[in-house]
């Protein structure tokens, strides 16, 4: 597997493991695979890009999980950003994909992103909806999944691409935890009028999805949306933080197009548009194709998360 050091690698590991797959994890360095779980073998790459040589690594390989990627950032992106997104994102996994199937690895899953399709509509994403993604990343992400179609249908490989949306739980960063920061401090967050609905995915339901797609003789050549069984508001997000914590979630009445304004002079408008606006995606497919459902609630990943967050910040 690829990412095996990032934020679901580091579950997708011990899950793995405890399915009783056999891993063998890509890291950049020594001090990367000190990191690793008991029994995860380390393959040692510089970089992920349109000219890693995989060849040793992937010997003996029966399927793939490719997670690693370049990350999506929460700030406006750069002009030049693109470029530095198809490099690793779309060159490192159509490389990845033509040596799976020169080394004879039969499955391919790819992580990729609701981004890939877009940043929200007024009904829920299925796999039919059109891709309109909105930044660098989520071209990227795109661009991935067709280069992956293109080396699939011309080697025989078995391809399987997972979209998640905004993933959390413990050792989640970037707007989630900071979130979690402000309903634990007890600042008052502007966020009473909006009426929003947000799919998301705790990373435990998302690893075993991945486990799943790896040998789910169905699941061979589909696009799978996946998310929890509820898609809460940012209001209830934060109250049900705050309970879990035992703080009031103080949300403060304020006009959505008031908030919008705001994030535009601050340049922060992306960052805005997830607290207040509406992303939800089906989960229909997957559940019909693979019989799947999410194994944990929103409250049991909720509370997972919470108290690892609280656990690490008390004092």
């Amino acid at each position: 597997m690829t990412g095996a050091s990032g934020f679901v690698g580091a579950h997708l590991c011990p899950e793995l493991l405890g399915a009783g797959w056999t891993v063998r994890a890509v890291v950049r360095s020594p001090e990367a695979a000190k990191r690793l779980p008991r029994g995860v073998e380390p393959f040692y790459v510089s970089s992920i890009g349109p000219e890693t040589y995989w060849g040793d690594g992937l010997g003996g390989v029966d399927v793939v999980a490719h997670l690693a990627g370049r990350a999506h950032v929460t700030k406006e992106e750069s002009a030049g950003s693109l470029e530095a997104y198809r490099e690793i994102n779309v060159g490192g996994t159509r490389r990845l994909a033509e040596s799976c199937a020169g080394a004879g690895v039969s499955r391919l899953v790819f992580v990729s992103s609701v981004k890939a399709v877009g940043e929200g509509a007024p009904v829920a994403y299925t796999e039919e909806s059109p891709c309109w993604p909105e930044d660098a990343y989520g071209v990227s992400k795109m661009e991935a999944e067709n280069a992956l179609a293109e080396v699939a249908a011309r080697t025989g490989l078995e391809a399987v691409v997972v979209r998640p949306p905004l993933v959390y739980g413990t050792g989640v960063k970037a707007n989630f935890r900071m979130l979690m920061g402000l309903v634990k401090k007890g600042v008052p967050l502007p966020l009473g009028l909006v009426r929003n609905e947000r799919s998301m995915v705790y990373v435990r339901n998302l690893t075993a999805t991945i486990s799943a797609c790896l040998e789910h003789p169905a699941a061979a050549g589909e696009t799978f949306f996946v998310a929890d069984g509820e898609s809460p508001s940012t209001p209830e997000l934060v109250s049900r933080m705050g309970h879990l914590m035992k703080r009031p979630a103080r949300l403060v009445p304020v006009p959505v197009p008031l908030l919008r304004l705001g994030g535009r002079l601050m340049g922060r408008s992306g960052q805005v548009d997830r607290l207040v606006g509406s992303l939800t995606v089906s989960t229909a497919k997957i559940r019909r194709l693979l019989g799947w459902s999410p194994r944990f609630s929103l409250d049991e990943g909720l509370r997972e998360t919470v108290d690892w967050y609280a656990a690490r910040t008390e004092g």
